[in-house]
């Protein structure tokens, strides 16, 4: 099987494009997905850097990507909600490291997949479900956004950060977004009202007055203000610093979840939730798609297309 794969944790220049790969198993609850694009995700880059190992076991080599668009390949005798041929989106994360995304095939646990948005390609609907199913966790389930309520969404010109900008304000939220100037107008289109720049002082200071809900997607001095910019601690989330908690918050870690992938389907579908892909990347190039990811200041999604 042809793939990206490593052998050892270390920075980029461990992964390496091979076409010895050893076929995935197929296991009675498994969905084997031929794989069309996969997202590129921070966490892909922690993967390979060793920095989960103790949250789940590791097995060399490991082909990294949680993020999938593609074709049923075959199912288990297990599986009942999908077969051969049918096109799928997923957040491949199984109970242990080893299967990832960037490869000809995915073994996939039914639970988490559904089927691909009708409206969006390959690449778009593989770029969607890890950073999709965060944002849309954090704001429906923990957070519990309503109509009318202002919810502020920090770094909303990243990939978690414009899905969440869309899905509040598909939720009838006002929605307050920080990005860099440039990024103003990119933010304005996912639906925000307001945008403010993260680099002209304390987020405290520029809103005039406390926001419903804080979606956190920065840590450090941006959370550390945030008991001032919002009403009620408790309504503090954070996905990438675990401080939260002492200041009364919630942090998140997204899981698989059909029922919430077939409702980002359906925004895709109803044209409440785009896309927006910041590069599209050959499979041979996927030490560069891992570079650009670990730059940061990526606006949208960084994927990697295989058919």
């Amino acid at each position: 099987m042809r793939g990206a794969a490593y052998e050892q944790y270390g920075d980029v220049y461990v992964l390496a494009v091979r076409d010895d790969l050893p076929g995935p198993p197929v296991g009675p609850d498994t969905v084997l997905v031929r794989v069309h694009a996969a997202g590129v995700n921070p966490v892909d880059l922690k993967i390979r850097q060793g920095a989960l190992t103790a949250a789940y076991p590791h097995h060399f080599p490991i082909v990294p990507g949680w993020d999938v668009a593609g074709v049923v390949e075959a199912a288990g005798p297990a599986v009942v909600a999908f077969a051969p041929g049918d096109e799928v989106f997923g957040y491949v994360r199984r109970d242990d490291v080893q299967w990832g995304t960037t490869a000809e095939l995915v073994p996939a646990p039914q639970r988490c997949l559904a089927r691909k948005p009708r409206s969006l390609s390959f690449a778009e609907a593989g770029a969607l479900p890890l950073a999709g199913l965060t944002a849309y966790q954090a704001l429906t389930e923990v957070l519990d956004v309503g109509e009318g309520e202002r919810v502020l969404v920090h770094r909303a010109a990243g990939g978690v950060g414009f899905f969440a900008v869309q899905i509040a304000a598909a939720l009838g939220a006002h929605v307050i977004g920080t990005a860099s100037p440039r990024n103003h107008g990119f933010v304005r289109d996912g639906g925000a009202a307001e945008v403010h720049d993260y680099a002209a002082g304390p987020l405290s200071e520029q809103l005039g007055e406390p926001v419903d809900a804080v979606l956190d997607l920065v840590g450090g001095d941006a959370l550390a203000d945030a008991p001032k910019q919002v009403r009620d601690p408790a309504r503090i989330v954070s996905i990438v610093d675990p401080a939260v908690r002492d200041l009364g918050g919630r942090y998140v870690f997204v899981r698989p979840e059909q029922h919430d992938l077939e409702e980002l389907a359906r925004m895709a579908d109803a044209g409440q939730l785009r896309v927006p892909i910041a590069k599209a990347f050959g499979l041979e190039q996927v030490r560069e798609a891992h570079e650009l990811v670990a730059g940061g200041h990526v606006r949208g999604k960084v994927v990697i297309t295989l058919a």
